[in-house]
């Protein structure tokens, strides 16, 4: 049994409840404590009260998209070194770069499996 993600709180800030349900549904399963987030303000919002280690989070999202979200959490010194995970239904080269550039640590291209989830996990949290 991998014990290496129990007691791990991941953030997943989607505003499909799809995505929400199916990311909680993997993470619980391994033993991580899932906090969801509609959108960026509702996650900023509930960042700092529970201090994930690892934040996946959806570029394409109203009022505060994926980009601007990330900036946000890499722009704070208390969280800039939380790994944030962009997440995207468009595999695009343009999006890889941008994601780049507001400082997320990686991309992953929805739908994503169990196995990506993990090993986007695996390869962050230390």
């Amino acid at each position: 049994m991998d014990n290496s993600f129990e007691s791990l709180k991941v953030m997943v800030i989607d505003d499909s409840k799809t995505i929400r349900r199916t990311a909680e549904t993997l993470l619980k399963k391994v033993g991580c404590e899932v906090i969801t987030a509609t959108d960026g303000f509702d996650a900023l919002a509930k960042i700092a009260d529970t201090k994930p280690d690892i934040i996946f989070v959806d570029i394409m999202m109203p009022r505060l998209d994926g980009y601007q979200t990330c900036a946000l959490i890499k722009n704070n010194s208390a969280f800039k070194e939380t790994p944030v995970i962009m997440l995207s239904s468009k595999d695009g080269l343009f999006d890889k770069a941008k994601g780049r550039i507001v400082g997320s640590d990686q991309y992953l291209t929805k739908p994503f499996g169990k196995e990506e989830l993990l090993g986007a996990i695996r390869d962050y949290v230390k």
